[in-house]
């Protein structure tokens, strides 16, 4: 088997010593990063599954390491937390079958994999949905999925979120190229009016940056925004401007009475995943007019129509719990998401609920200026071209009007 290994390796060695993307059309340049991310993706889970056998057989003891995942990082050039994944993943692979095939035939990255696998391992029976979601969805779409599932596999909510605040931290430390490094880790709560409040402050930077004419990543100006935050004069003259986004908690009413929700029952903020009942009942009782909760009966949002362009302040509320990033398959967007009217506004003269979606800039303009669509449904759904079978405009053999090619103003998130 390691003959066979090492023949591959040399194959692959003299194969990309000679490989010169430069010579390949746009197409061909496609299949090539097809392949080599599937073979990629292969190699990953042999290599996982063949350093779970050093850390099995105690091997790295031999070669003088501190223990598994630190001879593993080392071998590998990644961290010990990255290689300590690695490990773990491998050893829950023994009894994902569905997942472990999936990942030998290069369909998963190693960060969709670990991903899975960790949800899989609280609840078994969620292992062939996940498979099946990654294929469709984004890595962050995946996580929270993850996140969700073993929310829903923990039988105290409330036990979790008081073992996550007992193990709350903060840590600095600067790195090798002199780059200062922050991490933090909290509740989802927390996180999520930490975001609210920081997102304003990034949004103003950026706004600000643009009419200069400067452009950086938006991640460069949510640092600033957090140093200004912390370290900026609260009296300065742009403090009244800095505003605060919205916090969205929506919880089950049985659940919200009960004080815990049940199977099939929702607990969480829009963005962040599955909480407690107490931190929505934390959220609820500050009477601060940024955090808002949307109280359902199962999956029903109520539908509100009005004779205006905007979307109601309800219906806006509504709108960002169901859509915490762009509506679009696999898009992770959050930030400046536009409200789009599904029947143009210009036709129907009526803003109804269910005929809206939140779209980032880009998928925004792809629908007004190239008519792509969202297919027909609600929440998460494909984005796609107008000659595409599925696209609104084929429904039923009718023709979809031109888009309407005015934007409803975007709304950070």
């Amino acid at each position: 088997m390691c003959d066979t290994l090492l023949e591959l390796r040399a194959g692959m060695s003299g194969w990309a010593a000679g490989f010169d993307a430069a010579l390949l059309s746009a197409a061909q340049a496609e299949v090539a990063v097809e392949a080599a991310t599937a073979i990629e993706r292969m190699a990953a889970t042999a290599k996982a599954t063949a350093a779970a056998r050093v850390a099995e057989t105690r091997g790295w003891k031999g070669a003088g390491g501190r223990s598994a995942a630190a001879h593993l990082a080392r071998s590998t050039g990644s961290t010990v937390g990255q290689a300590f994944e690695t490990l773990a993943t491998a050893k829950r692979l023994k009894d994902l079958p569905v997942l472990d095939a999936a990942a030998r035939g290069g369909e998963l990255s190693a960060q969709q994999t670990a991903a899975i696998a960790d949800a899989a391992s609280a609840d078994p029976a969620s292992e062939a949905r996940l498979v099946a979601k990654a294929r469709e969805s984004s890595l962050a779409e995946l996580r929270q999925e993850c996140a969700r599932t073993k929310a829903a596999s923990c039988p105290d909510l409330e036990a979790r979120r008081r073992k996550i605040h007992a193990q709350r931290y903060l840590r600095e430390w600067t790195d090798a190229d002199g780059v200062w490094n922050l991490r933090m880790g909290h509740n989802p709560e927390v996180g999520a009016q930490f975001m609210a409040a920081l997102g304003p402050v990034r949004d103003r930077l950026f706004n600000q940056a643009r009419t200069e004419g400067r452009r950086e990543p938006l991640e460069a100006y949510a640092a600033d925004a957090l140093v200004e935050a912390v370290c900026g004069d609260n009296d300065d003259a742009a403090a009244p401007a800095r505003g605060r986004a919205k916090v969205i908690a929506r919880v089950d009413l049985p659940a919200l009475l009960r004080g815990y929700p049940t199977e099939g029952e929702t607990a969480e903020i829009a963005g962040f995943g599955p909480v407690a009942v107490s931190a929505v009942r934390d959220l609820i009782d500050t009477g601060d007019a940024f955090l808002a909760a949307v109280v359902t009966a199962g999956e029903a949002v109520v539908g509100v129509a009005h004779l205006g362009r905007r979307a109601r302040a309800v219906q806006q509320t509504a709108l960002e719990w169901l859509y915490p990033t762009c509506a679009v398959e696999g898009c992770t967007t959050t930030a400046w998401l536009e409200i789009d009217h599904r029947v143009d506004w210009a036709d129907s003269h009526l803003t109804v609920f269910d005929l809206l979606d939140r779209l980032c800039s880009h998928h925004h303009d792809l629908k007004t200026l190239d008519g792509w669509a969202l297919v027909a449904g609600r929440g998460k759904r494909a984005f796609v071209a107008p000659d595409d079978r599925r696209h609104p405009r084929h429904a039923a053999g009718s023709q979809r009007p031109p888009p309407d090619r005015a934007h409803d103003p975007p709304s950070a998130a």
